[in-house]
């Protein structure tokens, strides 16, 4: 069976970038977009980069237009407001799709180790987060209103 560290992603800077790269790390992994209510969160996904980087943690923003066509932009462009607008430094990914038929692999594994409310694996809109331990097992899923914040405790207790 697949894990997450066998899987491949293209960063947003064009470079297929294996996960292995971050085995042992805990992560947030989280779909992101630029022109959604929930993009504020940029702010406290870097303050929990800030905060628990050195300690062995990292949080992994892949964008998504599937959700009310939230991030129209390409690659330079996404990458030029996350930096630009919210000084993110946490690793980001080339767009990517989380549901249907062209979903990327890394989120086909992750909504099935961590189904939502009721048990339904597709995700519902931008911000979903994943948390996951050192070992590459997928310990949580959060719903797009769960601030960053609120993920402290959390991942205290994986570090």
């Amino acid at each position: 069976m697949t894990g997450i560290f066998d899987i491949t992603a293209r960063s947003i800077d064009g470079r297929e970038v294996p996960l292995a790269e971050w085995q042992n790390q805990v992560l947030l992994i989280v779909n992101t977009a630029s022109k959604c209510g929930f993009t504020p969160q940029y702010d406290g996904l870097e303050a929990l980069q800030k905060t628990y980087g050195a300690k062995g943690f990292s949080v992994l923003g892949f964008p998504c237009n599937q959700f009310g066509a939230q991030e129209p932009g390409d690659e330079a462009e996404i990458a030029n407001f996350c930096k630009l607008t919210y000084d993110v430094d946490f690793p980001m990914f080339a767009k990517v799709d989380v549901n249907g038929d062209k979903a990327h692999p890394l989120f086909k594994l992750l909504k099935t180790a961590a189904p939502g409310l009721l048990g339904t694996t597709a995700i519902k809109w931008n911000f979903t987060k994943f948390l996951v331990a050192r070992d590459g097992r997928v310990v949580d899923r959060y719903a797009p209103s769960t601030t960053p914040e609120a993920l402290a405790a959390d991942i205290e207790k994986l570090l």
